[in-house]
């Protein structure tokens, strides 16, 4: 139970109508119980963290001022969506958040009616309020319908194709921009405040609508003062605020508005939100607000896991370096060998490990904002003039981009090399972060080599690999987390492409696996082989081209196979070897491991993979049942 001696207000907040019961001065007490609850509980179990704290009082405000869950809020990119979390009845779960069978991390629509749309990618909220205020238009209602976007989700080439295709519907909505200078940089002074007050105020809009019909009755005097009143309104709003780009999209903008200033927030939406059309509230917001270590680290506590409440510092976890760590490792070598590589991110540097090639070679690092589409296409143009680009990126975050790796880059054999992060099971960030998809969906594209390494040093390999190929696209994927520890050498060694890696040797079944998936095959091949069951363990490396003389070596010897890879199997790895074997009519049987077809919850990684059978004790479970042998007081038995 939430301490009614700590948290006066907020213990007595369940749902947003305890909210609007509340004056003003509960309400500002409510704000520092939420931000002093997040820090308490964040900081024990870990999450996405400074957002949420830069949106407390818009929070509180929005709830205050509409009445939800009647009105439909939209969050965008739903990490700064936690105060959301805790005051729509989910405050004594927050403690459970990312963990297996705890909420989501993220806004879940099967979590909360309060979670209108599920938000884990961003630049998503615009399209999906300008859909739910349409079907509220269709079906006569009178709901007001609220996007929430920031925290660099404004850099999304979505966010504005649905702004331009608000702006000619025309339907009444709201869009309040979060700007924590993580998209625009407003200029923010009194002058701006009193501006944005005169022009969402009722009398204004009332007075400005009498003029308008009154010169609307006055023939072509009356139209030239209209555009007179039109270009003196533009001009202040286009030389004291950025307003002009949303006025241009069809949008009526006001702000900016601090977004710290809860008085001015209710005021202002209190004002506007009669308003008809299509209206953007401009607020400005602190990432981090309120707790010292998250203000003067914005992206090292964007978000963290377990840390100390007082310095902000994570708790020390294995010792064993990151793959990302490795990765930008790797690329930063390659680069001070061969200038014209460069690295390529979507506003995130220092998750993907490209902040090590933006601290030593700074021209040859690019971030393009979270525009996934742009960044694969640019990359395209950079490859027609002989630089190779890499584009390092989340798994679950490429598939964004899906069209712009079919026309723009394999459609014309560009040498662009993609690195994929994150993929598999990531854990805590559950189905939305999951790299479940990246090997079925590059997989099918002609042209594209796609390779995954068994650890640290074979992806730097595969790294060197990928920027010396020159015959198309070719991407690598890792897992999140921890490498496996192996000793590193010096400089690196080319791959054969297609060229497999046999490491053990076995006669009662073969384990053909890819990635991470790899060690699991050695752990559990060892334990198998200590009951006399004896796997033979082939490194496939590549999932596109596949090994096919090795295939076919593996066919002639063995008639039980089985395929392993941290990936969907629908389309996979696995899929890729039944249709070889189709092809050539090869009658073994075949068992696929890898992940269900269904969307995979949160959990860490190793809870998932021992949930679905993946981790090296379900693979010896599942080799026992697929040859039909058992150990009996380690005899083994058919």
């Amino acid at each position: 139970m939430v301490d009614k001696d700590k948290y006066e207000v907020l213990s007595k907040i369940n749902y947003p109508s305890d909210v609007r019961n509340l004056e003003f001065p509960e309400l500002k007490k409510l704000c520092g119980d939420i931000r002093e609850y997040l820090i308490d509980a964040i900081s024990e179990v870990g999450g996405h963290f400074g957002g949420g704290l830069g949106t407390v009082e818009l929070t509180v405000a929005i709830h205050k001022a509409f009445n939800t869950p009647d009105d439909l809020v939209v969050w965008d990119t739903g990490h700064q969506a936690y105060p959301h979390k805790i005051v729509t009845g989910r405050k004594e779960l927050l403690k459970t958040i990312r963990q297996l069978n705890g909420i989501s991390g993220f806004l879940k629509r099967a979590e909360s009616e309060y979670d209108t749309f599920g938000a884990g990618h961003a630049s998503t909220s615009i399209s999906a309020a300008l859909g739910m205020a349409v079907a509220r238009d269709i079906n006569k209602s009178t709901k007001k319908v609220i996007a929430v976007i920031g925290d660099g989700a404004m850099t999304g080439g979505m966010a504005y194709e649905a702004m331009n295709n608000s702006g000619l519907i025309k339907t009444n909505l709201t869009v309040i921009l979060n700007d924590n200078n993580m998209s625009i940089a407003p200029n923010v002074w009194q002058l701006s405040n009193y501006f944005t007050e005169m022009i969402a105020h009722p009398d204004y809009n009332k007075f400005k609508g009498q003029i308008w019909e009154l010169t609307g009755k006055l023939d072509q005097f009356g139209d030239r003062l209209r555009k007179i009143a039109a270009r003196l309104e533009g001009g202040i709003k286009a030389v004291i605020t950025p307003g002009m780009l949303f006025e241009a999209l069809g949008f009526r903008y006001f702000g900016p508005v601090n977004g710290h200033n809860l008085h001015q927030l209710l005021k202002i939406f209190e004002q506007v939100k009669d308003l008809k059309g299509p209206i953007l509230i401009h607020v400005i917001t602190q990432k981090g607000k309120g707790y010292k270590p998250a203000e003067s680290h914005i992206q090292r506590l964007h978000a963290s896991t377990p840390f100390d409440k007082l310095t902000g510092k994570a708790h020390k976890s294995g010792s064993a370096v990151p793959y990302t760590k490795i990765f930008g490792q790797a690329l930063v070598e390659i680069v001070r060998e061969n200038p014209l590589v460069v690295g390529i991110t979507g506003a995130m540097p220092d998750g993907t490990g490209l902040d090590l090639l933006q601290k030593e070679f700074p021209k040859n690092y690019f971030d393009v904002g979270i525009a996934e589409e742009h960044s694969v296409t640019f990359a395209a143009g950079l490859a027609t003039q002989g630089v190779i680009p890499v584009v390092a990126v989340y798994s679950t975050f490429l598939q964004r981009a899906f069209d712009q790796i079919v026309h723009d880059v394999s459609l014309q054999h560009l040498h662009v090399v993609f690195a994929l992060d994150r993929a598999g099971l990531v854990g805590a960030d559950g189905p939305t972060h999951h790299g479940a998809f990246d090997l079925s969906y590059l997989r099918l594209i002609p042209g594209m080599v796609l390779m995954a390494p068994k650890d640290e040093s074979e992806l730097r390999d595969m790294l060197y690999t990928a920027v010396k190929y020159n015959k198309g696209p070719i991407a690598l994927r890792y897992p999140r987390g921890s490498a496996l520890g192996v000793t590193l050498k010096n400089g690196f060694d080319l791959i054969e492409i297609g060229k497999a890696e046999r490491l053990t040797k076995g006669d009662d079944v073969a384990l053909l696996a890819v990635g991470s998936m790899v060690d699991y095959s050695l752990k559990a091949a060892e334990k198998l082989e200590a009951e006399g069951i004896h796997c033979e363990v082939v490194n496939m490396r590549f999932i596109k081209p596949l090994d096919t003389k090795m295939l076919d070596d593996i066919a002639s010897r063995h008639e039980k196979i089985i395929s392993l890879e941290e990936s969907t199997l629908t389309g996979g790895f696995g899929s890729g070897i039944l249709e070889y074997f189709a092809e050539k009519n090869y009658k073994n049987n075949i068992l696929r491991i890898g992940l269900p077809d269904q969307f995979v919850d949160h959990g860490t990684q190793k809870e998932l993979h021992h949930l679905l059978e993946i981790d090296p004790e379900g693979i010896i479970k599942k080799v026992k049942s697929f040859t039909g042998k058992k150990v009996i007081n380690h005899e083994v038995a058919v």
